[in-house]
């Protein structure tokens, strides 16, 4: 009556798990979104976010070259503009001068090609209004409209020395509007991640702190409704079509089925980005005494990479790359 299969004695010490595991996660899997701020004189921390900081420039100097040290795969980097230089074309997302350019020359020349530079292209921090697009005389997000300003703001990130452009705004025909502007001003060599499924999800509520987001209202009229799962394989069809090097799944967590389904059909990399609920969630859970921080990060990681993920964005990006 006993068994004749015993799964359990590859699982008997830590030399057989490592040896058979089936999924790996290393530095070069994860990639730091960071936060360059405008007017700040010293990094500021984010109350909702414990650890994670918005940057002056020598701060994001600082934490970029720590984290390349630490063998990350990359660096994601956001812009926080002053409120008062927030307008309803989000002008500073496309003018030289602006703080998220600024940020990116900064890493570029700190880093040169060590790493990969990324950027948000997308308007929402820079808006008075706080939607990732130009609003029409109703009040909706104007589609077109906001793609004639995505591609002046990623013509600009591209010479401000972006490896690679993260369009995130979820109109439709960015990724190609984007494209024929790159390779028409020659930058055949700049990349783009496409945000291809991205779900309007309540865990983005720390990230508006972060960015200072003027929103009023939510963005449910062009992210993805969470119900649905053939419009995700659409929409990253979509964008592979229209020239996408990559695509993402966000958020990673709570939508682990999409990101398995988007690595099963996709020929082009997938990325998925554990988001600042996700990282406040675990965060505060693990400060009230409830899990084991360390343990549960990684857990959460590799569930991510188990998932499909070729790369993780996560706030945890540089800490964990050093564990590993």
């Amino acid at each position: 009556m006993f068994p004749t299969h015993r799964p359990r004695r590859l699982r008997r010490t830590p030399a057989l798990r490592r040896l058979v595991a089936e999924t790996s996660l290393e530095p070069r899997h994860l990639v730091l979104p960071m936060f360059v701020a405008d007017g700040i004189d010293a990094p500021r921390e984010i109350s909702s976010m414990p650890g994670v900081f918005q940057h002056t420039l020598d701060s994001l100097r600082s934490a970029a070259v720590e984290a390349v040290e630490a063998g990350v795969g990359g660096l994601m980097l956001f812009g926080v503009p002053k409120a008062e230089d927030k307008d309803p074309q989000g002008s500073g997302a496309s003018d030289p001068d602006g703080i998220l350019n600024v940020g990116l020359r900064a890493l570029a020349d700190e880093l040169g090609d060590s790493t990969v530079i990324m950027a948000d292209t997308c308007l929402d921090e820079f808006t008075d209004h706080g939607h990732c697009g130009v609003l029409s005389a109703d009040g909706a997000v104007d589609n077109d409209a906001t793609l004639i300003r995505y591609v002046e703001m990623a013509l600009a990130q591209a010479e401000s020395g972006a490896h690679l452009l993260g369009p995130s705004g979820m109109m439709d025909g960015q990724v190609a509007a984007i494209r024929g502007a790159l390779d028409a001003s020659g930058y055949v060599e700049v990349s783009q991640l496409a945000y291809a499924a991205k779900y309007a999800s309540a865990f983005y509520g720390p990230f508006r702190e972060a960015v200072g987001s003027s929103l009023q209202g939510d963005r449910r009229t062009y992210q993805q409704d969470g119900a649905n799962r053939r419009e995700s394989m659409r929409e990253v069809d979509l964008d592979i079509a229209e020239g996408a090097d990559m695509v993402m799944v966000k958020p990673a967590m709570s939508y682990l089925d999409i990101l398995r389904e988007t690595a099963d059909r996709s020929p082009v990399p997938v990325a998925a980005y554990q988001i600042s609920g996700e990282y406040s969630m675990i965060t505060a859970a693990a400060q009230n005494g409830w899990i084991d921080r360390d343990a549960a990060i990684l857990e959460s990681l590799t569930s991510i990479r188990r998932a499909g993920a070729d790369v993780v964005l996560t706030y945890w990006a540089s800490e964990v790359a050093g564990w590993l």
